[in-house]
């Protein structure tokens, strides 16, 4: 199985990916909201391309006062409905999507970015959307929670912790956990350019520390301080940011 998360609107890329004919493993972030890098997405399309760099500014500094305070000014100022507006750059970027996976097999979950019950509506038959459901995939048992542990993007529910560990413990043991947020190990959850801990969640750390599954997945954190580390028994590894590289992981 190909595992990728992030993709952040990289379409182009994932249809590739889907012609290989492999099992697909996607672990959240479809929606490209605002690229930090390059200042392309949603914001800029929405709202130009100064107000998308202030924001990043923000982002960059870790001031999210500053960012909440930027948000508010400019829902203030516009006539528009701009919930509206963002809904529906994000119905044509999940359309984007599901033509880029038509004839693919596998499996998605959310992140932190994405509409999961607009996710869900627009996979195309032969991807299942999952979140706290276990699949077989190449004789191994997978285990799928999606979301993080903070405010998701326009609507997106947050998870708390302790609704974060219900889902998983609702897993059982599994093989291979598949999550959107790493667990709350420094290493996996720096970002080695903001130069910050990323959101992360301590309810997968205990997990991966009680049912031992021999791999765990994730993404979210874009540049991290480690791609890989163990923890017990079990190698986990981040899958993204595929958005840049355009590469998938194999798992194994």
């Amino acid at each position: 199985m190909l595992l990728l998360s992030d993709i952040h609107g990289a379409f182009g890329a994932l249809a590739a990916v889907a012609k290989r004919g492999e099992p697909l493993v996607i672990l959240g972030d479809f929606l490209n909201f605002l690229d930090y890098r390059t200042l392309e997405g949603m914001v800029t399309d929405e709202l130009g391309i100064e107000f998308a760099a202030e924001i990043a500014e923000h982002r960059r500094t870790g001031d999210y006062t500053a960012a909440r305070a930027a948000w508010g000014s400019v829902f203030e100022r516009t006539e528009r409905d701009l919930p509206a507006a963002f809904l529906e750059r994000a119905r044509a970027q999940y359309v984007a999507a599901a033509n880029a996976l038509e004839g693919a097999t596998g499996f998605a979950t959310y992140g932190n970015v994405d509409l999961p019950d607009l996710l869900a509506e627009h996979l195309p038959k032969g991807m299942a959307f999952m979140d706290a459901a276990v699949a077989e995939i190449e004789g191994l048992s997978v285990g799928f929670v999606g979301g993080a542990t903070v405010s998701a993007f326009m609507g997106g529910r947050r998870v708390t912790e302790d609704e974060m560990a219900q889902r998983l413990a609702s897993l059982g043991g599994v093989d291979v956990l598949c999550t959107h947020v790493p667990p709350a190990i420094r290493p996996l959850r720096t970002d080695v350019v903001t130069g910050r801990q990323e959101r992360a969640s301590v309810a997968i750390a205990d997990y991966l520390s009680d049912h031992r599954p021999a791999f765990h997945y994730f993404g979210d954190v874009h540049q991290p301080q480690a791609i890989e580390w163990r923890v017990g028994a079990t190698m986990c590894r981040n899958v993204g940011y595929f958005r840049a590289t355009g590469r998938p992981v194999r798992h194994g």
